[in-house]
């Protein structure tokens, strides 16, 4: 029959079902490399130790502790040393002493590159283990609780400064507020901290000549947030300035705002608006800058043009919208917004589109019921029309089917300019080329 060869350190040499014991076990990854303290335990040279939860699996197995690197035992060194099953005893150890570890894994084993994982024998505890068993399981509860940071949510209403005490706090600020960061280095690296801006925008500034994603500051806009993290050195938002009724917003029905004075288009809970009513709008209201609206008319009012405050599409002239109409109107912040896009309900609602060239002849380009051009023979010009205009707009200025464009007494020559006067703001010009000058008029 065979004999077992016997070696004092490393153990059982041709064995594989059981090793020899080992002084103790790891808890967690440790450097395989000097004297240390494991499990409670000081582990001095020659002393034999089962790894077995190293960040690295492939690493796991007996190993044989030294004042500099270690080595693996020679019991578990080779591929045939170890199979599925294997057992090793633990003498010492708050953790783990008095338990058999059984080898989980399945054959077949290389050692050294198989990702090896350890687990109690069944049934081969004692009495006195059970004291233990209740230590591991209180150990493996603390660190879980450890593990977990309490969510803490406050509202601010002004300026606040962070503190490393914020530590994955979540405050809402209700009014316009800067919020200083204290130093990187005192917040610690994974230090976090998510902000909601719901009253206002709200600054994040770290501490003096520290940066968030690379620049002095960031804003978070009114009714938007952002967790914030520190690496140490500096800070990073999570590249989302998320808004939770954003995604709700896309799927709304239009919803209604009243025509006045200041329309507030930017109020709306829905990206999609329909304006009610007749009266003249100046203004859409204040958001936050980069606020996009889509605008459905119901009727017909006046979009009052300003060069700051409502900037239309129109070359600086009013729009008079008719039921159907839409535009896209995108907010630059302050109360400013800039309509980027604006659509008729019918695009052929063109009266007339009338040429005068350099001669003082007119000649009609494009129409839709225009059916001739008069000249008054004083610079004035009249548009007639095929049928009457049945248009409440333009009763004051049409008579039966003309319409008057009144240049102001210029000679035929000066009509080469853009200086013409109309009756009306319905009336735009565009000068085309030295000797042409085009009129739209609108409905």
């Amino acid at each position: 029959m065979a004999s077992i060869q016997v070696d004092r350190i490393d153990g059982l040499a041709s064995a594989a079902a059981i090793k020899g014991p080992c002084k103790c076990a790891t808890t967690a990854n440790i450097s395989l490399y000097g004297e240390q303290t494991i499990d409670a335990v000081a582990v001095v040279t020659g002393n034999r130790v089962l790894v077995k939860n190293q960040t690295a699996a492939s690493e796991n197995g007996i190993w044989i502790c030294d004042t500099g690197q270690w080595r693996r035992s020679k019991d578990f060194y080779r591929t045939n040393d170890v199979v599925k099953g294997t057992q090793v005893a633990i003498t010492d150890g708050t953790v783990s002493g008095g338990f058999v570890y059984s080898l989980n894994t399945n054959n077949p084993i290389n050692v050294g590159v198989t990702s090896l994982s350890f687990g109690i024998a069944a049934g081969v505890q004692t009495a006195v283990n059970a004291a233990n068993a209740a230590a591991a399981s209180a150990v493996a509860a603390a660190a879980s609780a450890a593990s977990v940071i309490p969510l803490t949510y406050v509202t601010k209403t002004g300026n606040y400064t962070a503190v490393a005490g914020d530590r994955n706090a979540w405050h809402r600020y209700t009014a316009v507020a800067t919020v200083a960061l204290t130093a990187a280095a005192t917040l610690g690296i994974s230090w976090t901290y998510k902000v909601t801006a719901d009253g206002a925008d709200v600054t994040i500034d770290p501490n003096g000549v520290e940066q968030i994603n690379g620049t002095t500051t960031l804003v978070v806009p009114n009714g938007y947030s952002t967790t914030i993290v520190c690496s140490g050195t500096a800070f990073y938002s999570d590249g989302l300035i998320s808004n939770t009724s954003l995604a709700a917003a896309f799927t709304q029905p239009f919803v209604n705002v009243a025509s006045a004075a200041t329309a507030d288009i930017g109020a709306a809970t829905s990206q999609n608006v329909t304006i009610t009513g007749t009266t003249t709008i100046t203004s859409f209201g204040t958001v936050a800058a980069g606020t996009v609206r889509n605008v459905v008319f119901s009727g017909a009012l006046t979009l009052t043009h300003n060069a700051t405050s409502l900037i239309l599409p129109n070359a600086g002239a009013n729009i008079l919208t008719a039921a159907g109409d839409s535009l896209r109107a995108i907010s630059l912040g302050s109360g400013n917004w800039r309509v980027t896009q604006y659509q008729k309900s019918d695009p052929t609602d063109v009266k007339a589109w009338v040429n005068f060239n350099g001669t003082g002849v007119v000649a009609i380009r494009a129409s839709k019921n225009v059916s001739s051009i008069t000249d008054n023979g004083t610079g004035d010009y009249t548009v007639n029309f095929t049928t009457a205009l049945a248009d409440a707009n333009y009763a004051a200025l049409i008579t039966a089917n003309a319409f008057p464009l009144d240049d102001g007494g210029a000679a035929a020559a000066a009509k080469t300019t853009t200086a013409y006067r109309f009756s009306t703001m319905s009336a735009s010009v565009t000068r085309i080329d030295a000797s042409n000058v085009n009129v739209v008029i609108m409905r």
